[in-house]
């Protein structure tokens, strides 16, 4: 069985649907999640957040975590921190700072307000940013020391997040890490740590490119990825096509 993992929806009502039609043509999907940024500055984003946590006859549930959009919103909203939204100001500026105000009704605000920070199913971790934050934004540029320690965190071999928006693979190699410590008298003994091989994974984005839905297909009984776009829109028709972007890194 497989789990179809999202991020990125950002209130692109069109793109979410185009990804639900693409998913139910896969009969051994089993869990459908969402690692944030579900909500954006869109007219359509209560109709879609209505869509969400409603799914039609025959749909999965899906389970959705805070990404950078719903923290935003709960700051704006007062519900989380004591300050503005600093960072979606200086990401999209003021006007943006209104729409999301005026599209996202207080009821939605208080169910974001509810959800997890990510979810730790197996021996993988989904998340939208990291265990740092939400705003911590993993890449295939990202170095092998630090993705390691993302996911040494929460002891994972598999690390799931959305917060760059790309898809991609990126490959942990086994080996092991000497860990010691210098005074100004002597250099003490070190810890030598190994590591078994580990893999993060950007699951793309749904919503933030215009006509192009991305996404993943995970079977956790034998640690396959599968990238999935779906194009959508009366310019492109309806496709899917297979999308990869592997890169490995030894440790």
């Amino acid at each position: 069985m497989k789990w179809a993992i999202l991020s990125g929806v950002e209130g692109n009502l069109a793109a979410y649907e185009s990804v639900v039609a693409d998913v139910k043509r896969h009969r051994d999907v089993e869990a459908i999640y969402i690692i944030g940024d579900l909500v954006g500055a869109t007219p359509e984003c209560q109709q879609l957040v209505e869509r969400v946590r409603k799914p039609r006859g025959g749909e999965l549930e899906p389970l959705v975590c805070k990404g950078w959009w719903e923290e935003q919103c709960l700051i704006l909203h007062g519900v989380t921190g004591g300050g503005e939204p600093t960072e979606l100001i200086e990401k999209y500026g003021l006007e943006t700072v209104k729409l999301l105000w005026d599209y996202v009704p207080r009821e939605t605000v208080r169910w974001l307000s509810m959800m997890d920070f990510g979810f730790f199913e197996l021996d993988c971790l989904l998340i939208h940013g990291s265990t740092v934050s939400v705003s911590d934004e993993l890449t295939p540029q990202t170095p092998p020391i630090q993705m390691l320690d993302r996911l040494m965190r929460m002891q994972a071999n598999n690390l799931f997040c959305g917060r760059s928006g790309l898809s991609f693979l990126y490959e942990l190699q086994g080996g092991s890490i000497t860990s010691g410590l210098t005074t100004l008298d002597e250099n003490l003994s070190g810890e030598v740590v190994s590591v078994s091989p580990r893999q993060v994974v950007g699951v793309g984005s749904v919503g933030r490119i215009p006509g192009e839905a991305s996404y993943v297909l995970y079977n956790p009984d034998v640690n396959h990825v599968e990238f999935k776009t779906v194009l959508y829109g009366s310019s492109k028709g309806f496709q899917s096509k297979l999308k990869v972007s592997p890169g490995k890194s030894q440790v």
